[in-house]
């Protein structure tokens, strides 16, 4: 007799797991999506939680250690991706979810094999030497996945300006992440902090954790907190595209990672003492005032040409999209 495949509702009810176990401010976010793009946002990050926990052998994004195998943990993660996005049963719930969201939407491929192209890089133990080698990093492992939320949220994947916008919330989502996890990073052996950033402050690479240079790191780690204040502020720019729901999940999502990264680098040589959180009182604070802006958004987030000074993701050909149903 052959084996019932899982439904649609039971993938559903596997990804609504993931994200809550992976991340409750993305979970929290989520839940002010409408039911369909709700259901979409899980699945898409069931796939992207699922793809990183393989390369970094880790449980929901914890855990993280070095594995030896890293460059062919990658291999079998892209031939999932791709089995996924031809519309292949995989039979992994995570890549099967990456298969519905994409047969649900009109998701250019390209997206997903630039994120999976990031696991690459840090399977690799690549490091960025420039800023600018920072920030293709960061579209590879985040501005990649807020193109695909865009998506998700019924943005057309020819609207290049709001899927401009979208990469730069992710992008500003990364570097909130780099600068609060620097310690936990160099534990695991990995820094994400540009070689020239390093010489620059006169910091050995390798170093920068030691006490003598935390004066120094806080430094860079504010630097960081202001790139991802301006694409962060870039990105809202692009939620009157969005409908209300939408625009209210990703204002919110912006109040609370661009908290982790205001305290960060107000927290200065000691911002590494603990992890920094945001907690449910300030959730609930950062979701009702996204709110409002939500519903202001036309008037407080006129679209006005993006900043030309800011660092723009590479472009994809518009065709290659995943499978349609």
């Amino acid at each position: 007799m052959t084996e019932a495949l899982p439904t649609r509702e039971a993938i559903v009810a596997t990804a609504r797991e993931s994200i809550a176990r992976g991340s409750k401010s993305f979970a929290a976010a989520s839940l002010l999506f409408d039911r369909e793009t709700r259901e979409r946002a899980w699945l898409l990050y069931a796939w992207c939680r699922r793809c990183d926990d393989i390369v970094d052998g880790q449980d929901h994004g914890h855990g993280m250690r070095h594995v030896a195998d890293a460059p062919a943990r990658v291999v079998e993660v892209a031939a999932m991706t791709e089995a996924a996005l031809a519309g292949q049963v995989v039979g992994d719930p995570a890549f099967d979810a990456l298969r519905i969201v994409a047969g649900e939407t009109r998701m250019p491929a390209a997206f997903a094999r630039d994120l999976v192209a990031g696991f690459a890089l840090d399977a690799e133990e690549w490091r960025p030497r420039s800023e600018d080698d920072l920030h293709g990093y960061c579209y590879h492992v985040a501005g990649a996945v807020g193109c695909m939320m865009a998506v998700v949220m019924g943005v057309p994947p020819e609207d290049e300006d709001t899927l401009d916008r979208a990469c730069d919330l992710g992008l500003a989502f990364q570097l909130a992440n780099i600068a609060r996890d620097i310690g936990e990073d160099d534990a695991a052996g990995r820094c994400y902090l540009p070689e020239e950033w390093l010489v620059e402050i006169d910091v050995p690479p390798g170093e920068q954790m030691k006490p003598q240079y935390r004066p120094r790191l806080a430094m860079l780690a504010k630097r960081l907190a202001a790139r991802a204040a301006a694409f962060e502020a870039s990105a809202r720019r692009g939620t009157p595209a969005l409908r209300f729901r939408s625009a209210w999940a990703v204002l919110a999502a912006a109040e609370i990672y661009g908290a982790i990264g205001r305290k960060v680098a107000e927290r200065g040589e000691r911002a590494w003492d603990r992890r920094v959180t945001t907690g449910a009182g300030e959730k609930i604070g950062f979701i009702a005032r996204a709110g409002m802006d939500a519903a202001r958004r036309t008037t407080l987030y006129p679209r006005t040409p993006r900043d030309p000074s800011l660092w723009t993701r590479p472009r994809i050909s518009p065709a290659a999209p995943g499978p349609t149903s």
